[in-house]
This record gives structure tokens, sequence and C-alpha cells, in this order.
């Protein structure tokens, strides 16, 4: 199993237990899509900002995870015809209030659901970068590039997989 499978898994496994998410794990192609140019263009802010603030440089691709998701929700006719959707959100208010304006502006959300929805990131991000120094790979190498790359992935994934759930999207077979 590679790195990014187990990461896949364990986060999955984790917000299962937290009941966030179902247990078949949601498919949006859509929105999945747009994860090889939401990746290309979020890789210089993320890497410029890893070194000093690596659960950040994380955490935001899940909040942009979030965000496409809730634009497929809401408009996908206007949104899916945007080239960037990255840079779409970081430059409302900048790369550095990217949490805020996802969390007020797009997510809609206030008080007590703000205020989970960043506990919620800020723990994975935390969770996702404590598993990737577990890997112990060589700094400024190929391979730490391409872990955290899977890393931000499976964030942008698990960002997808948690607004589908939290717009009453669920994944159960049906009889």
């Amino acid at each position: 199993m590679t790195f990014e499978q187990q990461l896949h898994t364990d986060l999955h496994q984790h917000f299962l237990l937290l009941g966030k998410v179902d247990e078949h794990f949601p498919e949006c192609p859509d929105v999945e899509q747009r994860w090889q140019a939401i990746a290309q263009s979020y890789a210089p802010d993320g890497i410029r900002e890893f070194a000093q603030y690596p659960t950040a440089s994380l955490g935001w691709m899940m909040y942009v995870g979030m965000a496409v998701t809730r634009y497929w929700d809401d408009d996908w006719t206007y949104y899916s015809h945007l080239a960037d959707l990255y840079t779409h959100v970081r430059d409302k208010r900048g790369y550095d209030n990217l949490d805020d304006y996802v969390r007020q502006e797009v997510l809609h959300l206030s008080g007590d659901d703000y205020d989970a929805a960043e506990r919620l990131v800020a723990d994975t991000a935390e969770r996702v970068y404590a598993a990737l120094r577990h890997q112990h790979i060589e700094p400024g190498t190929p391979e730490a590039f391409k872990a955290y790359v899977a890393c931000l992935h499976q964030l942008y994934l698990m960002g997808m997989a948690l607004e589908l759930h939290h717009l009453g999207y669920h994944m159960h077979k049906l009889k």
C-alpha cells in the first residue's frame, strides 16, 4: 500500500468514526477532475508556506476541496467555466485569509459551526503532517515533493467528502 493509500484509509476511517462521512467514500467526478489544475496552481503558494506554516499549507487544500464542492452544488454551470478555481478562492482575500473566506463566504458558517470547521481542518492538517513526518523523507527531494502532493490530494478529497456529507449527499448502497 502506498503512502497516499494509507493516508486515504486513515483519514476516511477517522472521519467515519466522527460521523462526518459515510462508509462508502463519495465520488464526485466534476470536483475530482479539477484536482490536477488546482494542484498545479496551488503548489507555488503551498510550497512557499510549508517551511514556516506546514499545517496551514496542508489544511488550506482541505478548504479548497470544500469550496469547490460547494461551488459544484451551488452553481456548477458557472464555476465549471472558471479556469483556475484555486486562484478564484485565494484572490478573494489572499492566501493568508483563504480559510476565513471559505468558512464565511463560501460555506456560510458562523458561530460554533465556524469554529468547529476551523478545529476540524487544523486537527486534520496536524494528523497529515505527522503522517508525512513519519515517512522520514529527506526534505527538498523529489520524494518529498511527491509525498507532499499526495497529502494535498487526500486533503482535497477529504474536503470534498466532508462537504458532500454536510450538504446531505449520502453514499449508501441501493437495495
